[in-house]
């Protein structure tokens, strides 16, 4: 691993400790001050409280960076602690996932991993939608699962109760393969054939809310094309991730046309509503706004 990646891990990751690592945002604030306002540092003992200060940095700023950073061997022993799960991060061209880079500030800055990297950087659809399925929902979302392993795309979802199971299950068992975003422990789920899990920022990590919101921001955000089997109406984690993907432009959104207010609200929004049946993903074309919508 090099230095860099090493750096930016004991900045923004916890390891298991109860400490306050940069958020990814604090991370690139930092990387743009050091090149645009100090020489290159060429090691982590180069960051002294003297180079944070000649960024501009508070003393209690300083105390927070420099604590983090002197955390080598509890990263070392945190890493060898889980020989099945990988971890990658932004700083890494190659196998960091081109589509997360256009979050910004909200792109991860590490993916802990466990299962074949490489469908991070395979075309992916996304499948989302309400736990508690109707039963024209949960067909929906087996429809999407079963055309994304028939033309070949991988699957995206967040592995909850409801659609993200139905669309991941139909997907697998059609011989295709799965991406899971997953806002609790990654040690919590055990390696699986064709499956690949993911957790921002470690594989210890509970649940919390906040945790979920943004699990669902990583999932819209890597889909090229997005599909909601059934949404309530302006409430919910299915609404808020695809209200704030519409906003954001992150993919092509795809409703079920099911009469629901929730779908008419994501089509007000700017997503395309589309039957039960797909003719096929890879030629869905989302429907442009005029100037009256």
């Amino acid at each position: 691993m090099r230095g860099a990646e090493e750096g930016l891990l004991l900045l923004c990751c916890k390891l298991g400790q109860p400490v306050k690592p940069l958020t990814p945002t604090e991370y690139l604030q930092m990387r743009a001050l050091a090149v645009a306002k100090a020489p290159v540092i060429g090691s982590l003992g180069d960051v002294t409280p003297e180079y944070l200060s000649s960024l501009g940095y508070s003393e209690d700023m300083t105390d927070r960076i420099l604590s983090l950073l002197n955390r080598p061997r509890i990263l070392r022993d945190y890493l060898a602690a889980q020989k099945d799960v990988c971890v990658i991060t932004r700083l890494d061209a190659e196998r960091f996932p081109r589509r997360l880079r256009r979050l910004g500030g909200d792109c991860p800055a590490t993916l802990f991993c466990r299962g074949d990297i490489r469908l991070l950087n395979t075309r992916c659809v996304a499948a989302v939608g309400s736990r508690r399925l109707l039963s024209r929902g949960r067909a929906f979302a087996q429809e999407v699962g079963r055309r994304a392993a028939e033309e070949g795309f991988t699957l995206v979802s967040g592995n909850a109760a409801g659609a993200d199971s139905a669309a991941q299950d139909a997907c697998l068992q059609a011989g295709g393969r799965v991406v899971c975003f997953v806002p609790d422990e990654l040690t919590r789920y055990a390696p699986r054939e064709n499956v690949l899990y993911c957790s921002a920022d470690g594989y210890d990590l509970p649940f919390s809310a906040a945790r979920a919101l943004y699990r669902n921001l990583l999932i819209h955000a890597l889909g090229e094309k997005t599909f909601v089997a059934q949404c309530p109406a302006a409430s919910g984690g299915t609404w808020s991730g695809a209200s704030e993907n519409l906003k954001r432009g992150l993919s092509d959104v795809y409703v079920l046309d099911d009469g629901s207010k929730g779908a008419d609200a994501l089509c007000a929004l700017g997503a395309s509503p589309v039957e039960d049946r797909l003719p096929s993903i890879g030629a869905l074309r989302s429907r442009q706004l005029s100037i009256f919508d």
